[in-house]
């Protein structure tokens, strides 16, 4: 088995190339690098695309930084998102899914021919689905029959094989991540990749987000990191890397949706994991904290508690004001950076993550009918009532 070390550099190989500094990632092209007098001019995520990389998981990685600019003139402060939709799988956790393949193969857990298992929300399972057909295995997702249906679709034209499970809580064996364990279990040449514990997710954003960040805030000039979690992977791999890089400068706060126990987790350093009510957001939120996040919970600064009334507006806000289609996760974490740059003050630089798009949540997110019944119709401002368009 390879060492930890190792491991990491061999998995970072995929997504970090070396220019000047070698901190950069390179979203997974062949080791080939252009002299530093050669390179080009353009910023750094534009000039990691100006060459052709190798397949879809090449392709991983290198998103934009998105400014704003409505949010700024508010503030005064500069708030970013960082463009997860724009990888190829179109989210965050196209990052999350490559590593997590990878460390199975590195260790010798799946062979050529083998089948991929894993418990997912959605978006890691569609991550998961497009790195196994390039890489030829055959790929079986459990998932809380929650989930919307345009995600359940097209994890099933990608191939997958796609069992809904009613949603239950973690500790009930019926939880669909101890399914999908089960399920891997029984077969032979298959692994459950474990999303939420098995920490080459965590790795994924220490060796390419966090960097990728911090070159893109032009060598850390950024004051603030904050984002919704979980597996906890994105914040606790950005976390680490910002923390280290910045030697503990850049503030790092996490964002959390009704239902979850990780604000109130933080906010009592430890001692309450108060849970109340649900939440319209998909994919984050927790009951527990994940083996991804253990190592880094303590070291954030500060929570902040979004709630879906507030979300649901700022769906609607980004779409009309900035053209920028992101679904209800994405805009919690928009929220929040809003109140961490507000927070912080004016002239401060915070930074989110914009997870996926609203194409996956459509048919709820703009149907009148769905916002009625979840109480949230009256949340989005008259002004902007016209964008929904679906019964």
């Amino acid at each position: 088995m390879a060492s930890s070390r190792t491991l990491s550099r061999q998995l970072g190989g995929l997504l970090r190339g070396a220019t000047g500094s070698g901190s950069r990632s390179t979203g997974g092209r062949a080791a080939r690098f252009v002299p530093a007098r050669q390179q080009s001019t353009l910023p750094a995520v534009a000039a990691a695309h100006l060459n052709p990389v190798n397949g879809f998981v090449g392709a991983v990685g290198n998103t934009p930084l998105i400014r704003i600019n409505t949010l700024c003139q508010e503030t005064g402060a500069e708030i970013y998102g960082k463009a997860e939709f724009m990888n190829p799988g179109g989210s965050v956790k196209d990052r999350a899914a490559l590593f997590v393949v990878k460390d199975a193969e590195e260790r010798g857990l799946i062979r050529p021919g083998g089948t991929v298992v894993e418990g997912t929300a959605g978006n890691t399972g569609i991550g998961l689905a497009h790195v196994c057909r390039a890489k030829g295995y055959k790929c079986v997702i459990y998932m809380p029959n929650t989930q919307s249906q345009e995600k359940i679709d097209l994890l099933r034209m990608l191939g997958a094989e796609v069992y809904p499970v009613p949603a239950v809580a973690f500790d009930n064996p019926q939880n669909y991540n101890h399914q999908a364990k089960r399920h891997a279990e029984s077969l032979d040449n298959a692994v459950w990749t474990n999303q939420f514990d098995n920490t080459a997710n965590r790795r994924a954003h220490i060796e390419t987000t966090g960097p990728e960040i911090w070159d893109q805030t032009n060598g850390g000039q950024l004051d603030g990191f904050i984002c919704a979690t979980g597996t906890g992977g994105t914040l606790a791999g950005i976390t680490h890397y910002l923390k280290e890089r910045s030697q503990g400068r850049v503030q790092c706060w996490l964002a959390d949706p009704p239902g979850s126990v990780l604000h109130s987790y933080i906010q009592t350093k430890g001692k309450l994991m108060d849970r109340q009510g649900g939440s319209i957001t998909e994919g984050i939120g927790q009951g527990r904290v994940t083996d991804n996040l253990k190592q880094e919970v303590s070291v954030l600064d500060d929570s902040v508690h979004v709630p879906d009334e507030e979300s649901i507006a700022m769906v609607y806000r980004l779409l009309d004001e900035e053209g920028i289609y992101i679904g209800a996760s994405s805009a919690l974490n928009v929220v929040a950076a809003k109140k961490m740059a507000e927070r912080l003050g004016k002239g401060k630089t915070v930074v989110t993550i914009l997870c996926d798009g609203a194409y996956r949540y459509q048919a709820r997110l703009f149907s009148r009918k769905w916002l009625e019944s979840k109480g949230l119709a009256d949340a989005i401002p008259e002004r902007l009532q016209k964008y929904i368009v679906l019964p």
